[in-house]
């Protein structure tokens, strides 16, 4: 297919502005092996770490990046902790459990500034809102954020957490499991939300959970505590060639998602697409877009703090400002206005 030379050459100019400030070629036997655990298979959103590793910019920064697929935030929050991964991708709320309970991690960039989590349902069950989930089964991965989340959110509805029943479901089995009437509710992530909206049409029924005024942090970049003690240089290069490549593919969604499709298989590129849209949403709040981009802010990570030691049992109290930090960000990179 021919392609516009114009627009080659516009990506050239935008590749080389965003590459330049960072790129210092450092000989091959002096890169960090890193590995880089996702929340789960890959998706739009991880699309920009795909093409930061395509374009070398992680290896012009001194590291050898290994990208491996996860199995929920839990688990990846888990292998963190443990070290068999320097640095992952876990839902905010999720790893701030993980610490509370002793694991070895923190948070390092914020990717989602907006919670994610979404309530699905078809509204000819009779369902229309979450005093009506008592008594029905809800379909997601044990692994699921949304899962570890539930307490929370089902004491904020006024419903008691033991009153549903939970399936143990594959992410691409959510929505087959919702349409077969395997299950009742399942939970996702808000950006493949127009993916259900072609599915279910009007019959869709929906709740974000930021609707309810529960709205942590997402998916955030952690990192391992003797990693972030012993190589902070390392946690540096990775988080800010990590800004530079959101930032890039913020400004051309192309770039992600073409890096996205040649490293993973099976991805139907018009969901990817729109999945990608709702990312840019959920990355968007006014302090990434006047502070940086990837940035925590301290109030909302108190509430998040709160959170957790308010609704899990067996959340010990810990320092707050040892579980996240902003000190490896540019500030020079923020996120757009939209």
């Amino acid at each position: 297919m021919t392609r516009d030379r114009s627009a080659f050459s516009r990506r050239g100019i935008l590749l080389a502005g965003l590459a330049a400030p960072f790129i210092a070629p450092r000989s091959a036997f002096a890169r960090e092996r890193v590995t880089f655990v996702l929340n789960w298979t890959p998706g739009a959103d991880h699309g920009p770490y795909f093409f930061a590793k395509a374009q070398g910019w992680y290896e012009k920064a001194g590291l050898d990046v290994t990208i491996e697929t996860g199995r929920g935030s839990g688990p990846s929050a888990q292998r963190v902790a443990a070290g068999t991964a320097q640095l992952g991708i876990s839902e905010m709320p999720t790893a701030l459990l993980a610490r509370s309970r002793g694991g070895n991690l923190a948070a390092v960039m914020t990717v989602y500034a907006n919670t994610p989590q979404t309530f699905y349902w078809l509204r000819s069950s009779g369902i229309s809102e979450p005093k009506d989930f008592v008594g029905r089964s809800v379909g997601n991965p044990p692994g699921d954020a949304a899962r570890v989340m539930w307490p929370a959110f089902a004491r904020r509805a006024g419903i008691d957490p033991a009153s549903v029943r939970f399936v143990n479901i594959t992410p691409a089995a959510k929505v087959p499991s919702l349409k077969n009437k395997v299950i009742d509710i399942t939970t996702d992530f808000y950006n493949s939300h127009d993916v259900k909206l072609r599915e279910f049409g009007a019959d869709l029924g929906f709740l974000r959970w930021s609707d309810t005024g529960l709205n942590s942090y997402g998916n955030s970049i952690i990192a391992n505590g003797d990693v972030l003690a012993k190589q902070p240089d390392l946690v540096r290069s990775f988080v800010q060639v990590s800004q530079r490549a959101f930032a890039a593919c913020v400004a051309d969604a192309k770039l992600g998602l073409d890096a996205l499709f040649a490293a993973a298989s099976g991805l139907e590129e018009r969901s990817q697409r729109d999945q990608w849209e709702r990312v840019k949403e959920m990355m968007r709040d006014p302090t990434t877009t006047s502070v940086a981009l990837g940035v925590f802010d301290a109030e909302r990570m108190k509430a998040d703090y709160e959170l957790i030691q308010a609704h899990f049992e067996g959340a010990q109290p810990f320092e707050l400002e040892k579980a996240y930090t902003n000190a490896f960000l540019d500030t020079s990179i923020k996120m757009t206005a939209g």
